[in-house]
């Protein structure tokens, strides 16, 4: 079974850092993309950053870029997203998802990230 876990969120002050990761596991990822996405209360989710398995071609949202790293380790099977200078605005359920592209097609469970002013 093709699995995500997310793990790393918490609760922080505006301007610190944290670090997520998502473990994949149960299938090949190689020929896909892997991708953060955020959904905060009331508002429908939304892309953050995604890279290829190999961890080449970052791309992000234009509201976290200079801010939030993402990076790829094979070797570990997991995805990281280093999100620094946290800001209020950043808190939400963040996702970890497989993606065809731009398009996502699988999702982990999520894990809750807060900012406090």
């Amino acid at each position: 079974q093709v699995q995500l876990v997310e793990s790393g969120g918490g609760l922080v002050q505006a301007g610190g850092s944290l670090r997520l990761s998502c473990v994949v596991s149960g299938g090949t990822f190689s020929s896909y993309f892997m991708g953060w996405f955020r959904q905060a209360p009331e508002k429908e989710r939304e892309f953050v950053a995604r890279i290829n398995w190999s961890g080449e071609f970052p791309y992000y949202a234009d509201s976290v870029k200079g801010r939030f790293t993402i990076s790829s380790d094979n070797a570990k099977n997991t995805v990281y997203l280093q999100m620094n200078s946290l800001k209020p605005g950043d808190t939400a359920v963040y996702y970890c998802a497989r993606m065809t592209l731009t398009i996502p097609n699988l999702w982990g469970q999520g894990t809750q990230v807060t900012v406090s002013s």
